[in-house]
């Protein structure tokens, strides 16, 4: 409904009927305001010209609301829309060309018809009109008292003859005819009380007889003269008893100066229609106030509207033009412009831009099918390189990264956008030299160590020439290294173990048989050196034994007997035989513990997690030698979930080193004295047995270190339904 409303609103013909209406209203009113004074409904002052001028006010503001409206859209729409703006240009000309005359006029609006107004009620105007009514209401009165007063003696005369004019009837009207005649009474009559003429006397060119009405009969009972008014000729007739008769009324007639009746009764009306107007001097001039304010408003309105409705044949397709132009600038190439009902000047600009947009379209369309094509090649060869395992990075002529992937970006640690734009000496400096290589020769070739953060990587990298750059391909070989380094190291622990192993149980029972025998006959000054010396061999052998038995378990890992143990009490386990073996260190098992079946063997498992308790324990041993007021602990926590069984032990002891971090599980790499370096690496090869994985970092908490042992989920056993456990 309100949709209609506005819509209604906003046709041309409504506000033409409306404008219409009120045109025609302005008109009457002013035609009414302006007619000469005089009384009645319509006079200048009357309230019907009031309520006509108010009405129409009502209905020019409403036209000037409805064209306001669609001005103040014009301005709200002028920053987003050019027909707006040249819509605005058009209105603001013709509303300037209505506003500047109406202006100069109401600049002399007041004078004039203040003075005006002034004019017409000013002292000599009024004394004209009055003076004009007096003269014509004196000659009316003096011929009355003339018929008054010769009737008064015809009267006389025709009483004083009564008896004798009464016997001959002919006597009687030769009688009043010199009687009528004396007077200058072209007719004179003698009628009863029911207007039956008795006799008469007439001239020539006496008029027509009409009988008087019942008051002049009335007036003439009681002793006067009746003069009743005949205002459709110019005559006065007067009506006079005779009293010397039984029923008889003398009846005369004057005749007057042709339409001074007519005159007399239009000065009486103007006289009182001017005093009717002075009196409502206010009211007039309010009439003429709102008579030029709708007159000055119809016309700004109409001048606005007109400029609105001008500027639509040459802003409207201006306007189509700048919104598709607007749209081709966003990217739409499909836009036109309807030319057909356009001017033909427009029509011109309008049919050139349209060939303009399909030409446009057309090259985008194929620069678009170039662009999916060479997009579909590129996600071809990103797919291709995304799957290959080693890192492959595309340099551009200046030796900047112009494509790299994700292999790529994880071994040199790239940004978010893969590196584009920045040079390979700047993401990675070790290149610089196998990039210079090649640039020189074609081809280079290099193996080296890549640190990023706390890893290190050994990589392999080849660089080749290509069109416009170089191709950079480079493998991580970090465990083959290790892998490599591990199988040398054990070749070297099981040449170790049979070469030392063999002669270390001759010498200590020969240390022993020495003390054991040649004890007593060592002098006694000599007993204290004799027992220290016989002691330090024998502890040194036991020490080189327990190497020579870590050597030979490194050298000669058993294969894994897998079986269903428990994880928390192999856990809980560990944790207690450290808690004993250390008891100056607070070595704690963060309760609860969770409950969960793991496939492992239990001994090589139990191995890793004292290996890992037995280092963070030496490390706190470490940290609280140098600082003796520190309070040394170990927690050991058990987690479980989808990703599998996960073990961490962490310390407070002195913590991993900065350098090198990564090569801690290599064989005899050890920041420790008295340490062999096959604690972790023999930790590493259990939980890689084990398809799992050995972490290590810094501690969450300060200064230490965090070890984390991952099982895969393949390793953790579900617990048995019930039904299951009923049916084994």
């Amino acid at each position: 409904m309100a949709g209609k409303f506005r819509q209604a609103l906003r046709s041309r013909v409504v506000l033409g009927c409306g404008y219409g209406v009120a045109a025609g209203l302005t008109g009457l009113a002013i035609l009414l305001a302006a007619s000469p004074p005089e009384t009645g409904p319509i006079g200048p002052a009357s309230e019907l010209i009031l309520t006509v001028l108010g009405f129409n006010l009502i209905l020019i503001l409403a036209l000037t609301t409805i064209v306001a409206l669609r001005f103040a859209a014009l301005l709200a729409a002028r920053e987003s829309d050019a027909g707006a703006r040249l819509h605005l240009r058009f209105v603001t000309l013709f509303a300037l060309a209505a506003v500047a005359p109406a202006v100069v006029v109401a600049l002399f609006y007041g004078v004039l018809v203040s003075r005006g107004v002034e004019n017409w009620f000013s002292q000599r105007v009024q004394t004209v009109v009055e003076n004009s009514a007096t003269v014509a209401r004196s000659y009316v009165e003096d011929q009355k008292r003339y018929i008054g007063d010769h009737v008064t003696l015809m009267g006389a005369d025709l009483n004083r003859e009564a008896s004798q004019l009464q016997a001959s009837p002919i006597t009687f009207g030769h009688y009043l005819g010199l009687l009528a005649s004396y007077h200058a009474f072209p007719a004179a009559y003698l009628i009863d009380r029911d207007g039956r003429v008795l006799a008469r006397a007439e001239t020539a060119d006496a008029p027509a007889y009409l009988v008087p009405p019942e008051a002049s009969f009335k007036a003439a009972d009681e002793g006067d003269i009746s003069v009743p008014a005949f205002d459709s000729t110019d005559l006065m007739r007067a009506v006079y008893r005779l009293r010397g008769y039984p029923d008889a009324y003398l009846y005369v007639v004057r005749p007057l100066e042709r339409g001074i009746i007519t005159h007399l009764r239009d000065a009486e009306g103007s006289l009182v229609s001017y005093r009717e107007a002075a009196q409502n001097r206010q009211r007039i001039q309010t009439i003429f106030a709102l008579s030029y304010a709708e007159t000055a408003l119809l016309v700004l309105v109409g001048a606005v509207w007109l400029g609105m409705w001008s500027a639509n044949a040459i802003s409207g397709p201006v306007a189509r033009l700048v919104q598709a132009a607007g749209k081709v600038a966003g990217g739409d190439l499909s836009a036109r412009v309807d030319a057909d009902k356009d001017p033909e000047e427009i029509a011109v600009l309008s049919r050139a831009f349209n060939s303009m947009t399909h030409d446009l379209q057309v090259q985008q369309e194929a620069l678009r099918r170039a662009s999916v094509e060479a997009e579909e090649r590129r996600q071809f060869i990103e797919t291709v390189l995304a799957g290959v395992s080693a890192g492959v990075v595309g340099l551009d002529g200046r030796g900047r990264i112009s494509a790299a992937n994700l292999q790529a970006v994880r071994l040199l640690d790239l940004p978010g956008d893969h590196g584009r734009g920045r040079r390979i000496v700047d993401a990675a400096p070790e290149f610089e030299e196998v990039v210079e290589t090649a640039s020189r020769t074609g081809r280079g070739e290099a193996e080296m160590d890549v640190v990023r953060g706390k890893e290190s990587r050994r990589l392999r990298v080849h660089a080749s020439r290509s069109e416009g750059g170089l191709v950079l391909t480079f493998d991580d070989i970090t465990r083959l290294v290790a892998a490599q380094r591990n199988a040398a190291w054990r070749d070297v622990a099981r040449r170790i173990a049979h070469e030392i192993k063999n002669p270390l149980t001759p010498i200590q029972l020969s240390a022993e048989r020495l003390r054991k025998k040649y004890r007593k006959a060592v002098p006694e000054d000599d007993v204290e050196i004799f027992d220290r010396c016989t002691d330090t061999i024998v502890r040194q052998v036991g020490d080189i034994g327990r190497m020579v038995d870590e050597f030979s378990a490194f050298a000669r890992m058993p294969t894994p007997k897998f079986a269903e143990h428990d994880a928390a009490e192999l856990l809980r386990a560990a944790v207690f035989a450290q808690r004993v073996a250390s008891p100056e260190i607070a070595v704690e098992l963060e309760e609860p513990v969770p409950h969960v079946q793991v496939l492992a063997d239990e001994r090589m498992l139990s191995q890793a997690l004292g290996n890992v308790l037995k280092n963070a324990a030496e490390a706190v041993g470490a940290r609280m030698a140098a600082e003796p007021k520190l309070k040394g602990f170990v927690h050991a926590r058990l987690m479980a979930d989808e990703a599998g069984v996960t073990f961490e032990v962490e310390d407070n002891g002195v913590g991993l080193p900065s350098k090198d971090r990564d090569r801690l599980t290599e064989p005899y790499v050890t920041t420790r004295e008295k340490g062999t370096g096959l604690g972790l690496a023999i930790v590493k090869r259990i939980l890689e047995d084990h398809g799992g994985e050995l972490e290590l970092a810094d501690a969450r908490h300060g200064q230490g270190a965090l070890a984390v042992l991952r099982i895969p989920p393949a390793a953790r056993v579900r617990p048995h339904s019930a039904t299951e456990t009923a049916t084994a």
